[in-house]
């Protein structure tokens, strides 16, 4: 038997739908299986990253940990891939960037609606944010780019399937038309 494609995926700012859609491929995923061994992922709760041939990354860059990941998959990766709105660019966690970093703190920790005992979080262990929310290209290479809010389980299985096998990516129309 031939040796499988080993694959990592991680989330980054955004809001996990690009891997609920992944997931969203029902029983294909017992055919992507035979296919590919999983190593850093939601899926298999691996937290390390091995050498791997492809790596899907959800989601934009808006904190120092995500600058971090994002880094340490374009090296363990030979190929990368920027999957859904927020990884292609940058998607709603980028509608801060019409504000500054300080006003979008003070709104959510000190003034906002709601707020019990104010005051905007100093902790180590809370990852420092960028002063804009950037699509994953700006930060390394991507190879490929699946666009959608997000892509279908469709599109993520015609993406995987024809990459896997060699072939030109070709999607039917009804997989990206977005109305």
């Amino acid at each position: 038997m031939a040796e499988k494609i080993r694959v990592a995926t991680a989330s980054l700012a955004g809001c996990f739908g690009c891997h609920m859609s992944f997931l969203d491929i029902d029983e294909r995923i017992l055919d992507l299986v035979e296919l590919v061994e999983f190593d850093r992922t939601p899926i298999t709760d691996i937290k390390t990253i091995g050498e791997c041939d492809l790596g899907l990354i959800e989601g934009g860059v808006a904190n120092a940990e995500n600058v971090e990941v994002l880094r340490e998959f374009r090296r363990h990766c030979k190929i990368l891939v920027a999957l859904g709105a927020c990884a292609v660019n940058g998607g709603i966690p980028a509608m801060r960037n019409a504000f500054e970093l300080k006003d979008c703190l003070e709104e959510s920790y000190v003034g906002g609606v709601g707020i019990y005992n104010p005051g905007i979080p100093n902790d180590p262990e809370i990852p420092l944010l960028l002063n804009k929310v950037h699509p994953i290209h700006e930060v390394v290479k991507i190879d490929y780019f699946l666009p959608g809010c997000p892509p279908s389980a469709d599109a993520i299985w015609t993406f995987l399937t024809e990459l896997l096998a060699g072939k030109p990516i070709d999607f039917p129309y009804t997989q990206i038309h977005y109305d």
